[in-house]
């Protein structure tokens, strides 16, 4: 059993891995982190390399925690809500965290695709959070 988190290198990103390493630890159970990419022209060697730099300064901050985890990087050519969704139903997660955009009042009224899909699709309860306002 585990959490799983969909990761992001974004102030979304960031809250929800913050959210689900403290989910992880009062559930005693691993977290599973996924950086899920497409693939193809738009993640190129440069894009590869910034990425995994990303992810070892998240390993170093779980590690850091005390943490039991696992990095995944998935270019599957898959969409990420899948991988994410494919990965939770592998691992039995017990709950997945996914970070949310704050968006404009028209935007309010309607979810985004990926979160929307998650939040019907997972087999799991889902937990969504959004990163702190900007001041």
């Amino acid at each position: 059993m585990a959490v799983v988190v969909g990761y992001v290198p974004t102030p979304e990103g960031h809250a929800a891995l913050h959210a689900a390493r403290q989910e992880a630890k009062d559930r005693h159970q691993k977290l599973v982190v996924i950086n899920s990419h497409k693939g193809g022209v738009s993640f190129d060697g440069d894009e590869a390399i910034r990425t995994e730099e990303e992810l070892e300064a998240v390993r170093a901050e779980l590690a850091a925690a005390g943490c039991e985890f696992e990095v995944m990087t998935l270019v599957r050519g898959n969409d990420p809500t899948d991988d994410l969704i494919e990965v939770a139903e592998e691992v039995g997660a017990t709950l997945i965290v996914i970070g949310l955009r704050r968006r404009s009042p028209i935007g309010k009224l309607v979810l985004g695709s990926n979160a929307q899909r998650i939040l019907l699709e997972a087999d799991c309860p889902v937990l969504s959070v959004k990163a702190p306002r900007a001041r």
